[in-house]
């Protein structure tokens, strides 16, 4: 595993660890954010592009507002009113997306962190505590990412969890993938597949209001590969408010174990991306948001240049109690594992 100097903060230095297979793909890993800076991934042809939206240098991170490549914890998503109530607590967060809480901290966040690294099994290990109380979540809590290439040109993300007290830990990964390379246009051409016979609509803050609600007969079914242009600007209320597909989808069958979950395709075919996970959720963004902007290699970064399939527990799920918990602690260990595979 190569590790190289990527700059300092605070006078600690921050490193860049390359991880990579015998087929050419390789990702770069930085120990600040957890972050996945570049990810070269083959095409049918064995072509390696980098496919993960990103930058060259390590100060656009530290500002990074569109969380490139970055681990979200303790908890990944919104949660309402940037607060929740656990066993008769209750915990006020920083109310950093309008009257509700973004990805625990837009500043203070595990993605604006640095993180021990270790190389261990092939692999590259990262680990992060938080004290209780910190960022308005109980517990003092241990977050462990470990990434790997597989043979099969995989890159596996196992995250691990603890913590003293029962607390809301939702970890993900908020990479912004362009099958066709990192810069080069959009992604209204690329055909996704999800496989989800539901999801969760939201209000026009992006918190669900409860409801499962099926995709049938709806712009949000994509449970056949369908491009993502043809239907994001519908006339459909949950499109409208959100600006395009930014939305939590109810992933099936959901027992615990890790399974296919969605499959994305370029507009020539020439790369193929499968998404795994043990988890119950998918966000999929869609860049709605992103804004003209310098990233890696000089390329210009603009509006749905790249997307996100960000595995996790559903949005706003502290204060929804009818969907899947995400409370652990002393007896109930977090840990999960998700995969981003070409084909």
């Amino acid at each position: 595993m190569k590790k190289e100097v990527f700059g300092t903060v605070e006078g600690r230095e921050v490193h860049l660890y390359t991880l990579e297979n015998s087929h050419g793909m390789k990702a770069v890993i930085s120990d600040f954010g957890a972050l996945i800076v570049r990810l070269y991934a083959p095409d049918h042809d064995g072509k390696a592009e980098d496919v993960a939206l990103g930058y060259d240098a390590l100060d656009p991170y530290l500002v990074n507002g569109c969380f490139f490549g970055a681990v979200i914890a303790p908890n990944a998503n919104r949660i309402g009113g940037a607060r929740f109530t656990l066993d008769g607590e209750t915990y006020v967060l920083d109310s950093d997306d309008g009257p509700n809480n973004l990805h625990s901290h837009k500043d203070l966040g595990a993605h604006k962190r640095i993180w021990d690294a270790e190389e261990r099994d092939g692999g590259l290990s990262l680990t992060l505590s938080m004290k209780d109380g910190e960022l308005g979540f109980g517990g003092n809590r241990t977050f462990c990412v470990f990434y790997e290439v597989t043979e099969d040109n995989g890159l596996r993300i196992t995250y691990d969890a603890d913590s003293d007290r029962r607390t809301v830990i939702n970890m993900t990964n908020h990479c912004y993938f362009n099958l066709n390379g990192q810069g080069q246009g959009d992604i209204m051409g690329h055909r996704l597949q999800l496989m989800a016979d539901s999801y969760t609509p939201a209000d026009a803050g992006s918190i669900p209001t409860g409801e499962i609600a099926p995709v049938e007969g709806t712009p949000m079914d994509f449970r056949t590969p369908c491009r993502i242009g043809d239907r994001i600007d519908a006339d459909f209320d949950q499109l409208k408010m959100a600006g395009g597909y930014d939305h939590n989808w109810v992933c099936n069958g959901c027992d615990g174990t890790v399974r296919k979950i969605a499959s994305l395709e370029n507009e020539s075919g020439s790369r193929i991306m499968e998404v795994y996970t043990d988890l119950p959720g998918v966000q999929f963004y869609a860049g709605n948001f992103l804004k003209p902007e310098t990233g890696k290699e000089g390329k210009t970064y603009d509006f749905r240049s790249g997307l996100a399939l960000e595995t996790q527990f559903y949005p706003d799920t502290p204060n929804k109690p009818q969907f899947p918990s995400s409370v652990f602690g002393p007896e109930r260990h977090y840990h999960s594992v998700t995969e981003y595979r070409f084909v």
